[in-house]
C-alpha cells in the first residue's frame, strides 16, 4: 500500500468522523429544541389550567373559560406532535369534559370572597396574566380580533371590579362597626374604581348603586334612618353582579 494510499484512506476516516461528530451534534440540537419546545407546551397548559383553577368563579364567564380550554388544547395537540410523553390523552379529555361543562354550565367553579388587600392583588395578577394570555392568542391567530376585542376589555373591566370588592368587603365591616364615615370612603373608593371601566354598563349600574348608599350613609349620620336592609340589597345585587348580568341590567332601582 503506498502513501498516497495510506493518506486517501486516513482522509476519508478523518471525513467520516467529522460527519458522524455533526450528525451526532445535529441530533442532540434537535433533541434539545424538541425538550425545550416541550417544556414550553406543558407550561403553557399548566399556566392555562392555573388561571383556570385559581381565577375566582365570580370572575370567570364562559367565554373566558373557552378561551382558556382552548390554550390547554392547543398546548395538548403540539405536546401530541412532539411526542411526549406525559399523560397528554388524559388531558385532552378532561379538557372536553370540562368544554362541555362549561357550555352546559353545570362546571363547578366556586366565588371566593375578596376580604384582603394578598387576595386583591394575587387575583388582579391571576387577570393580568389573562389579558397577556389573550393578546398572545390574538397575535398568534388563534382567535379573531372581535372575540379579542371583547374580552381584553372585559378582563380589564373584572381588573378594577377586583378592587372595588375589596373596598365593598371594607365597608360592609366599617358598617358593622357603625364606622360610617370610613364606610363611606370604602364605597367612593370602590365608585372610582369602577369608573375606570364607565364603558361598561354594569360598571355604570355599579356607580350608580354605590352613589345611592353613599347618599343613604350620610343621611344616617344626621338621623336613626335605619340603612342596614337597603344596604344589605344592594350587597346581593353587588355579590351576583356578574353572575346574572341581564337581572342587573334590567334593574331600575337605581338608574336616577
Amino acid at each position: 500500500m503506498d502513501a498516497t494510499t495510506i493518506v486517501i484512506i486516513l482522509a476519508a476516516i478523518v471525513a467520516l468522523s467529522l460527519v458522524i461528530i455533526v450528525i451526532s451534534q445535529m441530533r442532540e440540537k434537535a433533541r434539545i429544541e424538541r425538550m425545550r419546545k416541550i417544556r414550553g407546551q406543558q407550561d403553557s397548559y399548566n399556566r392555562a389550567s392555573r388561571l383556570l383553577t385559581e381565577i375566582p368563579g365570580q370572575y370567570l364567564n364562559s367565554g373566558l373559560k373557552l378561551i382558556l380550554l382552548k390554550q390547554m388544547e392547543d398546548a395538548c395537540k403540539n405536546l401530541v406532535t412532539l411526542k411526549s410523553d406525559k399523560p397528554v390523552d388524559q388531558w385532552l379529555n378532561a379538557v372536553k369534559q370540562t368544554r362541555q361543562q362549561v357550555v352546559a354550565k353545570t362546571d363547578n367553579h366556586p366565588p371566593v370572597k375578596i376580604d384582603s388587600p394578598e387576595k386583591s392583588e394575587q387575583v388582579k395578577e391571576h387577570l393580568n396574566n389573562l389579558f397577556k394570555l389573550i393578546e398572545s392568542m390574538h397575535k398568534s391567530g388563534r382567535i379573531d380580533s372581535p372575540t379579542a376585542k371583547q374580552n381584553l376589555k372585559y378582563v380589564l373591566f373584572l381588573i378594577h371590579k377586583t378592587h372595588a370588592d375589596l373596598h365593598v368587603f371594607q365597608a360592609r365591616d366599617y358598617i358593622r362597626q357603625n364606622e360610617i364615615r370610613k364606610a363611606i370612603h370604602a364605597y367612593h373608593s370602590a365608585s372610582m374604581e369602577m369608573v375606570k371601566s364607565k364603558d361598561n354598563p354594569l360598571a355604570l349600574k355599579a356607580v350608580k348603586s354605590f352613589r345611592t348608599r353613599i347618599k343613604e350613609l350620610e343621611a344616617s349620620l344626621h338621623d336613626d334612618n335605619p340603612v342596614a336592609e337597603h344596604g344589605t340589597k344592594l350587597d346581593q345585587e353587588w355579590d351576583h353582579m356578574l353572575q346574572d348580568e341581564e337581572s342587573w341590567k334590567k334593574r331600575k332601582d337605581f338608574d336616577d
